[in-house]
């Protein structure tokens, strides 16, 4: 997945954005070991975008390296409010693929999730738990 050429949200495991399809993407970083707080603070990013309606998110974990259980937990969305109403993962390395197969296998996500090999597929599954989506200033 590639980054925007405008704005977009850049923290230590993290690049965040909202795409021109209302679509939220997460990439994470080349080499990233996510911990809980990383998980905390990119879901702060991600429910902070002025959207009105809940919406997909699609996440590329290619260049993930680890992610902690905690961090798993916490992306379940079980027992917490989020705006995110469904999660596209697009794995493209075998740890990005073990991690995925574990976040959905033994966290139990409560909301549907994906697994993807490309990006075009995951914006296609997205449609259909897109709203009428719109960023607002």
């Amino acid at each position: 997945m590639e980054l925007p050429k405008k704005e977009y949200v850049e923290l230590r495991c993290y690049y965040t954005w909202v795409g021109d399809d209302g679509i939220v993407r997460t990439k994470v970083k080349n080499g990233a070991e996510i911990e809980l707080e990383d998980a905390i603070e990119n879901s702060r990013v991600v429910n902070g975008f002025q959207i009105a309606e809940k919406f997909p998110i699609i996440v590329d974990t290619g260049q993930i390296k680890s992610m902690s259980k905690e961090a798993r937990d916490f992306f379940s969305l079980r027992n917490r409010e989020s705006k995110v109403n469904s999660i596209a993962i697009i794995r493209n390395k075998v740890i990005g693929n073990m991690i995925a197969n574990f976040f959905i296998g033994l966290n139990k996500p409560a909301v549907p999730v994906k697994l993807f090999s490309r990006e075009q597929e995951a914006v296609e599954w997205c449609k259909q738990f897109k709203k009428s989506v719109h960023v607002s200033g």
